[in-house]
């Protein structure tokens, strides 16, 4: 079985180094905040070209923190994207605010630009975009939007470590905070749960920090009603360790991906990425939409290749959203998505000789 992601070989990759950072870590007696995070939010800031980091647990609470930060709460409206993976939304909800959500363009999957002014009412507060499977969406024509209206961009970057929208790292610009989440599958994951904001703004930056740390900044004096929200000391270090390595394993799904998109072009009743020209994508997934795709996964299965899909339900149709009130067809792209997309295996530590042997099993199973 060629596996969809082996993370166990990146950490045997750099276990001599993973294992110091983490004996380190250990033997420090510091096991809440302290140098390791410190040190990791530095590295991560410079590495996106941003003035701040911010580490919290997940990405989750990245997003949710963010929102908070710029104001928003009960009564507000926040648009996403209708594709996106549910967590995005939840965001939302957990700040008390409502999620708007937007259908994406068919070809990129992420936030279609042209379709968010409709949406816009006098309770917009933020728009907030999902770079989704490693692919940056169009931040310019986003923010063109939000500037025309007053609002706030914030991205959600999960899934875009490394990638770069033109010409810049996601993360040094382009909306006001950047969230991030460091889970295991990611291209920089931790070895559990882990997030981060980036912003160039140092008093939304501080704003996170506070609220994630019990609405405190300084001990046992409590601003405001905040959580506990930090980046775990050992995930920090380890982060450190996969960040030296983060754009070598990117380089790598690169060559994955444009072999798959050479070798299954032209294929019928397969359709492949499509990549703006602004866009350097960082590959966290490689998705292809066929009409037939339930059999397709099946036949693959058949065949040893694990594959996966992201997402077979989009968010206003799963139960935790009922109360919405979309019914089937309301979002139609979101839907259609969901029901022909589906992701072949990709990572850095996915051999080229096992790329080509998912290469000719999609070929035979079409």
């Amino acid at each position: 079985m060629i596996p969809f992601l082996d993370l166990g070989a990146a950490t045997r990759e750099l276990e001599t180094e993973i294992h110091a950072a983490v004996a380190r870590v250990v033997n420090s007696g510091w096991y809440v905040g302290g140098p390791e995070v410190t040190a990791f939010e530095e590295q991560w800031a410079t590495y996106c070209s941003a003035r701040h980091a911010v580490g919290v647990a997940n990405g989750l609470d990245a997003l949710h923190l963010a929102l908070r930060a710029v104001g928003v709460g009960p009564g507000d409206e926040v648009i996403v994207a209708s594709n996106s993976y549910i967590a995005t939304q939840l965001a939302v909800t957990m700040a008390g605010a409502t999620p708007v959500p937007v259908e994406p363009d068919p070809a990129t999957h992420n936030l279609d630009p042209a379709r968010i002014e409709a949406a816009i009412t006098a309770k917009t507060r933020v728009i907030l975009p999902t770079h989704l499977y490693g692919q940056p969406a169009d931040l310019d024509a986003i923010g063109a939007v939000a500037e025309a209206h007053g609002l706030v961009v914030i991205d959600d970057a999960a899934q875009v470590h490394g990638a770069r929208y033109k010409g810049r790292r996601i993360g040094g610009g382009g909306a006001s905070i950047t969230c991030w989440s460091f889970y295991p599958s990611k291209n920089l994951g931790a070895l559990g749960d882990g997030g981060a904001i980036t912003s160039n703004d140092p008093e939304l930056a501080e704003k996170v920090r506070r609220l994630g740390n019990y609405g405190s900044s300084i001990r046992y004096v409590n601003q405001e009603l905040g959580v506990n929200s930090r980046l775990d000391p050992i995930h920090a270090a380890v982060l450190g360790v996969k960040l030296k390595k983060l754009d070598e394993w990117n380089a790598r799904r690169a060559r994955i991906a444009a072999h798959y998109s050479e070798a299954l072009a032209d294929r019928d009743g397969l359709t492949l990425p499509a990549v703006p020209d602004f866009a350097t994508p960082a590959w966290h997934l490689y998705v292809v939409r066929s009409r037939d795709r339930d059999r397709l996964a099946v036949r693959l299965a058949q065949a040893g290749v694990q594959t996966l899909i992201h997402y077979p339900i989009p968010p206003h149709r799963q139960q935790a959203y009922a109360a919405m009130g979309l019914s089937e067809g309301s979002l139609p792209i979101a839907e259609a998505l969901a029901g022909e997309v589906l992701s072949l295996p990709i990572g850095p530590h996915l051999g080229m000789e096992q790329a080509e042997r998912v290469a000719d099993a999609v070929r035979a199973a079409l």
